[in-house]
């Protein structure tokens, strides 16, 4: 009997399958530290327990997208070990906090599989929730992914496609219990504009640019433990190059949004996202945003706050897509997300 584990191609997957993932982990300082080595991530809210305490949280959480990768990494084996390309995300909400101390786990729920022309490959869209030590949801997405199959000639399941919302309803943010922007130091936040001071439509160039290295990237998915083979085994693609994780371009995006974001402080949507073109080390990736919506709260001084941050290679900012409606080549990420915003 084998003991090893292969993973699973597209053909092993059905609807409403359900799969809960291994290795729980139990998260630490360790993980801010390093997640702030990895990346420029100022954001005060991380970054400081007395501004956390100071806006009503029993102190500072790990960042939104560290906890995201932790939900995320468990997932891997399970959902994109064999994957071609990690295709896009919908319906993601941030339900609580994640502290230092929590313990996050995964399950995911197949809820469509369509197969690919080439007979080859296909499509797998999954809802994944983390759930900590209290059996608490603390987050949900689904992302879809591009998957091998194992066998070509295994029958092609019927084609399912979800219907997936566009955006998320403000109505359906959940804002963190305790959370209140009264008393809110735009001083130690490290700029002063807030969400009254932002234009829909309105966009910004964050100026500020890092350039992937293969070590911190292979790091960086080592320590979310993301086990996906186009990261790390450089014989697993054609041109011989290792594939950096989506999520440690969204990371990149989302540090060097802090520069005319600063007070941009917790993300708790993702309305859509695509990773439009392939990333690897030697790439100096920059990032503009966009506002797109803004929407008032019932929580004391919070604002919700619409971007679209974009990530790229260079090139002119706020350049998206090609008269031909695709994405540009120097186009890495395009992710729309609900974030928190003082009033």
């Amino acid at each position: 009997m084998a003991k090893t584990n292969p993973g699973r191609f597209f053909e092993d997957y059905t609807m409403g399958q359900v799969i809960e993932h291994a290795v729980p982990r139990t998260v630490s300082g360790g993980e801010r530290a390093l997640y702030h080595a990895l990346y420029p991530a100022r954001h005060a809210l991380y970054s400081s327990d007395a501004f956390a305490q100071a806006n009503g949280l029993p102190k500072s959480p790990i960042d939104d997208l560290a906890a995201f990768h932790v939900v995320f990494g468990k997932t891997v084996p399970d959902v994109s070990l064999n994957a071609v390309a990690n295709l896009g995300y919908a319906e993601g909400r941030w339900l609580k906090p994640v502290y230092e101390g929590d313990t996050l786990r995964s399950t995911s729920e197949v809820i469509g599989l369509k197969q690919n022309s080439n007979g080859k490959t296909g499509v797998v869209y999954v809802r994944t929730r983390g759930m900590n030590q209290n059996d608490e949801v603390v987050m949900e997405y689904v992302r879809w992914v591009m998957v091998r199959k194992g066998n070509v000639d295994a029958p092609a399941p019927e084609a399912v496609v979800p219907e997936l919302s566009k955006v998320i309803d403000p109505a359906d943010l959940v804002i963190p219990e305790g959370l209140d922007f009264t008393n809110y130091d735009f001083t130690l936040a490290g700029e002063p504009h807030r969400w009254g001071d932002y234009e829909v439509g309105e966009t910004i160039d964050h100026v500020d640019g890092v350039t992937l290295e293969e070590a911190e990237h292979m790091m960086a998915t080592r320590i979310w433990q993301n086990t996906a083979k186009v990261h790390f085994d450089a014989t697993f693609r054609p041109d011989g190059q290792r594939l950096i994780y989506g999520g440690h371009i969204i990371s990149l995006a989302r540090a060097l949004s802090f520069n005319g974001l600063a007070n941009a402080q917790m993300i708790v949507g993702l309305n859509g996202g695509a990773h439009a073109n392939p990333a690897f080390s030697g790439l100096t990736v920059k990032a503009w945003s966009e506002v797109l919506d803004k929407a008032e709260t019932d929580v004391p001084g919070v604002g919700a706050i619409r971007l679209r941050l974009v990530a790229t290679r260079g090139g002119d900012p706020f350049q998206l897509r090609g008269d031909d409606g695709k994405y540009l080549p120097d186009v890495l990420l395009d992710l729309d997300y609900w974030a928190l915003m003082p009033l």
